[in-house]
């Protein structure tokens, strides 16, 4: 569960793999994609979305990268997966299989 920089927005990941923005207070679900993009977010934890596409091999099923992080100056991606490897990505990742930095 992320907030945006201006607290206007919450963005989650259901079980069901997709994500979901909503605004805030209204809880009102934002649809928009154009809006969305807009959006600058105080943290990322998801591990979905067109800013991390490159975190998933070519190989891996939806359940194998179970978290993500990015740094507080915003440039870097860490995530964690099934296999027990934790990789270090620049961010945003949008290139589908990117090596990772580290």
């Amino acid at each position: 569960m992320d907030f945006s920089a201006d607290s206007s927005y919450l963005q989650v990941s259901t079980g069901s793999y997709k994500r979901q923005v909503y605004e805030v207070p209204s809880g009102k679900q934002l649809v928009d994609q154009a809006v969305i993009d807009r959006i600058t977010w105080a943290t990322w934890t998801s591990v979905l979305g067109d800013e991390v596409i490159g975190i998933w091999s070519r190989h891996a099923e939806k359940a194998d990268v179970n978290c993500a992080c990015v740094s507080h100056s915003g440039i870097n991606l860490v995530t964690g997966d099934d296999f027990g490897m934790v990789k270090l990505f620049d961010f945003p990742c949008p290139e589908k299989f990117v090596r990772t930095c580290f």
